[in-house]
């Protein structure tokens, strides 16, 4: 079997057991924090929250580990781009029309458009700082604090309240422990494969990151979206994108950094920032009239095929 087949076989492998085992570690960490007595507005918040963004968190540090830090970037603008031009494309198609309510525009959409200028404005002389990366984790911190003081204006869009405790039963224990090591071996795994693979097509690595690890990471996303679209709630993947975006701008990113140095590739400031920034941009000005239409959801999607095929172009 030629060498190239082997390792596209291990990337779908050790990305899906990555994404999987990621779910299944937020499952087990929200029934622990909930056991707890935990609310579950600040178990969402922080646990599920830092969970959906596992996938992108643990393939940018072991990028990082790996001496290909250019993936970081390449994951976080690629998935960011997806996040809005595919999965809410979709949704829009799917659900006829999104409907977004009052609080999202005016409390999440400018945090968005805040976190994609900031991550634009950090990378742009190629360089990512460990003062800047410092500067990303505290505006997480703010983006939580702000979510925390907001939650009674935010209605449905975040979960309030306390649950009643539960005891936490040994197999929540084994899953979040069996977990954390599928999340360890997926990422390792993927990010061997994405710098082989790379290396036999001659495509920068963060071409791959920005295309198909973040369409892989984008996956689970793109299922809830579905879901929720053909249960008349399409309106779930904007809050779900919106929370994506601004926690993979700015703690993955700083995260990351924290580790090593991140190498910025020039294609992605001259090409995959311009194309998050315009992405942001569309987002928050289709969010104006508090909705987005199926027409709007087809110019998304024409969007996303012109970013993957000049993607690839470039690189």
């Amino acid at each position: 079997m030629p060498a190239m087949i082997v390792w596209v076989i291990v990337f779908i492998v050790s990305l899906y057991v990555l994404i999987r085992s990621s779910d299944y570690f937020t499952r087990a960490a929200e029934q622990i924090g909930l056991s707890f007595g935990i609310p579950d507005f600040m178990v969402g918040l922080t646990i599920v929250a830092i969970g959906t963004s596992l996938p992108e968190i643990v393939s940018s540090i072991f990028a990082v580990l790996s001496n290909s830090s250019q993936i970081v970037v390449g994951n976080v603008v690629g998935s960011n781009v997806t996040n809005i031009f595919l999965i809410l494309g979709i949704a829009a198609l799917i659900g006829k029309k999104i409907r977004i309510t009052y609080e999202l525009i005016h409390i999440d959409l400018p945090l968005l458009m805040g976190s994609a200028l900031f991550l634009a404005v950090t990378v742009w002389d190629g360089a990512f700082t460990l003062f800047e990366a410092v500067l990303c984790l505290a505006g997480v911190v703010v983006y939580m604090l702000h979510a925390v003081f907001t939650k009674e204006k935010r209605g449905t869009v975040v979960r309030g309240g306390r649950r009643q405790r539960k005891r936490i039963g040994w197999q929540t224990v084994v899953m979040l422990v069996l977990s954390a090591l599928f999340i360890f071996v997926g990422g390792k795994y993927t990010i061997e494969s994405v710098i082989a693979l790379s290396e036999m097509l001659r495509i920068g690595t963060e071409v791959i990151a920005a295309s198909v690890i973040a369409l892989g990471t984008s996956l689970p996303e793109l299922a809830v979206t579905i879901a929720a679209a053909r249960r008349g709630r399409p309106e779930i993947a904007v809050g779900n994108v919106l929370g994506s975006n601004i926690f993979n701008a700015l703690a993955v990113m700083g995260i990351s950094a924290l580790i090593g140095n991140l190498v910025i590739p020039h294609n992605i400031i001259t090409f995959g920032i311009p194309m998050m920034l315009i992405a942001s941009l569309l987002f928050f000005f289709m969010g104006q009239d508090k909705e987005i239409t199926q027409w709007e959801g087809w110019f998304l999607l024409i969007f996303y095929v012109f970013f993957i095929g000049k993607l690839f172009a470039i690189g």
